[in-house]
């Protein structure tokens, strides 16, 4: 996640003075070793340090004089890193190395010993992300089918619709390579959000392929015209989800960058398949569809507008009471900006509860200060040791001496505080990495450190980057969501050519986000801020197809009927195929909240089906109201509404 802050990040430029003046990284893993004496401990760690890719190992010959019997030492210092037999080691693994250097660590420390840390966690993503992917089609391939044929009649039918999005999916993924490297988070997300999102252009169209058959005299012309009569719909289907995920690219926190080129460049190349590719597959094989033809296992849904026709009244009441609520809610919801822990079913999930159960919580925090003034260092050192939450310090000044020369001590001891122009300390802290208590404690090290240095020092660690990150995405969140309603706003603007419509549907879509981005708060839950962000954008782009299809129906019926009688023939036409859409929008949803442990993955997965079965209630039920309620608004505010009883006063 560190690579996806802004390069003026201080901790991006803290990362690359690190590099740059010690060449090593800060530490971000731990490891236990068991039944150790000091000096097994001793080899473990030269044995650590000699692995290719592991940049720092500290232990406690780092911090205190293992010549001085260990009775004679602060015992609170000492069991930070040795304890009934354990010893506790401090690495830093070099960023995009972390699955090699882990696997040859567990290689070296055997199933008896545990490793946890920010590298743990991100090589186990990294490995997962591909196997977890899979496993998730493997799963939602056979749903959809399930869900096609239902929705189809014929056999054959949802074979076309997935090769068509198979292709774009596949040219979307291979077109990766021209961008260098994707996010886990988008390799594990954006396959399964373009299938979902996409899907509904393939209906539209076979659908309307399927119906003008029966009116013309070849499959060539019924699909000519088909394409001319569905390309309004899955145009406007496609173009407020384009701009929906293109507002995600507009983060600062690049993983928004990250998976909206990614999402962008699905709904185009979907698009483009769907409207040159699935017509021209349709019609080489036409001839299976109807060899494969199957009774319809569409339900009757004559009743639906009368039933939503009824209770019309009491939708608007309990809607309206739940908007403002939601909105309040969801604004107060608690967050968490980091990967998370692993589930207590992975290594190294188990690994960590050992860990902490052994010696306690660690997260530590690195200090890169000019270097130059030993007092200063002392005297900072002194001050932070002070600090409830930090148990231990590594620098010259608390390691060494502050009374030793530098220059009496061996380069490669020294190469460990100082370079040509810092000095480096390291400050282990009790805390977690993120939360208000180690959010409060790096404001306040930036500050006292601050105090000595003005700006020329620097904070590094997964806690300072977790406070960073906050910052950042907070902002985002304002102008994702900005964007995304405005842009789609506009396009709604176009499509209808109406100023009420594109605010009622998108009223009806946002109430939807709201009420279920506001579950977590009254459910007492903390959300992903990344699955949040992404999710307050995705469901709106992807489920504001079911309001446009619906609305666009009703428009055109309006013309010839009044509202009641139109909205009672467009929820009976409509419904099933907006059912169908949420149906696979909601399976990709809960198969991603279900198959990935990935925090992130998992928290978009739950937030992405819940929302789309909101929606799709919201469309069914609040919109048909909203569109009859304000009648004479719509009509007045849309350009040539025509609506039927402008022309009939004998209504």
């Amino acid at each position: 996640m560190t690579d996806y802050l802004p390069d003026e990040a201080q901790s991006t430029l803290a990362i690359d003075i690190m590099e740059e003046e010690f060449g090593g990284s800060v530490p971000n893993t731990r490891i236990m070793i068991h039944d150790v004496s000091i000096q097994e401990a001793l080899m473990y760690k030269n044995n650590l340090s000699l692995i290719d890719g592991v940049t720092d190992v500290i232990w406690l010959d780092d911090v205190v004089d293992l010549k001085t019997p260990l009775e004679m030492i602060d015992n609170k210092l000492v069991e930070t890193y040795y304890k009934n037999d354990k010893a506790l080691f401090s690495i830093g693994i070099r960023e995009g190395e972390e699955v090699a250097v882990t696997n040859e660590i567990y290689a070296l420390i055997g199933d008896d010993n545990a490793m946890a840390g920010e590298a743990v966690d991100t090589a186990t993503q990294q490995s997962m992300a591909v196997t977890e992917t899979l496993y998730a089609a493997a799963l939602l391939v056979p749903i959809i089918i399930i869900i096609l044929v239902v929705s189809t009649t014929s056999w054959v039918e949802p074979v076309f619709f997935l090769t068509a999005i198979g292709v774009s999916i596949l040219i979307n993924l291979g077109t990766n390579i021209f961008i260098g490297e994707v996010s886990f988070v988008t390799q594990s997300v954006s396959p399964v959000l373009q299938l979902a999102v996409s899907l509904d252009y393939a209906i539209f169209l076979l659908h309307s392929f399927s119906s003008y058959r029966k009116k013309m005299g070849s499959p060539e012309e019924a699909m000519q015209m088909a394409i001319k009569k569905s390309f309004p719909a899955i145009g406007a289907s496609a173009a407020t989800t384009f701009f929906g995920f293109l507002a995600l690219t507009l983060m600062n926190f690049e993983i928004g960058a990250d998976l909206g080129l990614n999402l962008v460049k699905g709904i185009v190349f979907s698009f483009i398949s769907i409207m040159i590719f699935l017509p021209a597959l349709t019609l080489c094989f036409f001839k299976w569809i109807d060899k494969t033809q199957h009774k319809s296992f569409v339900p009757d849904f004559t009743k639906v507008g009368d039933f939503v026709m009824k209770v019309r009244f009491p939708t608007l009441i309990i809607v309206l009471l739940l908007i403002v609520p939601s909105f309040l809610a969801q604004n107060n919801t608690s967050f968490t900006y980091g990967i998370g822990e692993q589930p207590e079913t992975t290594r190294s999930g188990s690994d960590l509860l050992a860990i902490e159960e052994a010696f306690g919580k660690s997260t530590p925090v690195v200090l890169l200060v000019p270097r130059g003034d030993i007092v200063k260092e002392m005297e900072l050192a002194q001050d932070l040791k002070e600090l409830p939450q930090v148990t231990s310090i590594v620098s010259y000044v608390s390691s060494v001496s502050s009374v030793i020369p530098p220059e009496y001590l061996d380069e490669s001891i020294l190469s460990e505080f100082y370079s040509d122009h810092y000095t480096r300390m390291i400050l282990y802290t009790n805390t977690d990495k993120e939360g208000d208590t180690a959010f409060s404690l790096v404001e306040t090290i930036q500050e006292m450190t601050a105090s000595y240095y003005d700006s020329d020092a620097y904070s590094l660690g997964e806690s300072v980057t977790l406070y960073e990150m906050k910052r950042v995405v907070e902002r985002d969140n304002v102008v994702v969501n900005t964007m995304t309603v405005v842009a789609i706003a506009l396009v709604l603007f176009f499509t209808f050519k109406s100023i009420s419509i594109p605010i009622i549907l998108l009223l009806t879509i946002q109430t939807a986000v709201w009420v279920n981005l506001s579950i977590p708060y009254f459910t007492d839950v903390s959300l992903v801020f990344v699955g949040y962000l992404i999710v307050s954008t995705v469901q709106l782009a992807a489920t504001v197809d079911y309001g446009i299809l619906l609305t666009e129906a009703y428009m055109k019926k309006r013309k010839e009927m009044t509202a009641i009688q139109a909205f009672k023939q467009t929820l009976h036409e409509k419904t099933f195929a907006i059912t169908i859409s949420a149906a696979i929008l909601s399976s990709v949803g809960f198969i991603l909240w279900l198959t990935s442990t990935n925090p992130i993955v998992s928290s978009i997965g739950l937030l992405l089906g819940r929302g789309a079965m909101l929606a799709f209630i919201m469309v069914v039920l609040f919109l048909p109201a909203m569109l009859l309620v304000f009648d004479k608004v719509v009509s007045k505010t849309t350009f040539k509404s025509n609506y039927y009883k402008e022309r009939n006063d004998d209504e």
